[in-house]
């Protein structure tokens, strides 16, 4: 589907006809799908990449109309509110009413210890992503519509009207300040 098509959809959509957030959703689903498959943190059997685009879509279609412009736009939106998720996710199997730290251990006895680190890393990446707000909301922007929108650096200099070399730049000084917040929180690794 064109980028136009999507516009229209987004704009009836905007404007009270909520089945047309529904047929963005269809046409994008493959690349929504992709998205959240290069997101997911861990090999959680629970929660794949089809039920975070699910739950996705059931929060994006409940109560008012978002007002999303475009194709670029909604995958914006969309990048952010799946990363509201994975972390909501996260803080909820690390609260201690379920089951806090501890590992699920399947009856073939193999410990997944990567889901811990995993959980770990994701509400690791939230704090810094929090801490690089406080100093540059423009390059959190730019971590939010790189590594969860998935957009490439031109789609994201035409969104946030600056130039192709300034996202870039950003993205580095972005990448090295999560970078030393991830080592200086050590998981140990």
């Amino acid at each position: 589907m064109a980028d136009t098509d999507i516009t229209t959809l987004l704009a009836r959509a905007r404007d009270g006809a909520p089945g047309q957030l529904g047929a963005v959703f269809e046409a994008l689903y493959p690349e929504l799908l992709r998205l959240a498959n290069s997101r997911m943190y861990g090999n959680e059997a629970t929660f794949t990449p089809t039920v975070l685009v699910h739950e996705l879509y059931l929060r994006i279609s409940q109560g008012a109309p978002l007002p999303l412009a475009d194709r670029n736009h909604f995958f914006a939106a969309s990048a952010k509110a799946m990363r509201w998720i994975l972390i909501e996710r996260a803080r909820r199997r690390a609260a201690g009413k379920h089951g806090g730290g501890q590992v699920m251990v399947h009856l073939d006895d193999r410990i997944p210890d990567n889901a811990v680190v995993a959980m770990t890393t994701a509400l690791a990446l939230d704090k810094g992503l929090e801490a690089l707000e406080a100093i540059s909301p423009q390059r959190r922007k730019i971590v939010e519509l790189r590594y969860f929108g998935g957009m490439e650096f031109g789609e994201i200099a035409r969104l946030l009207e600056v130039s192709e070399r300034t996202v870039y730049r950003e993205w580095e000084r972005a990448r090295a300040f999560l970078q030393a917040m991830l080592d200086e929180g050590g998981d140990g690794r």
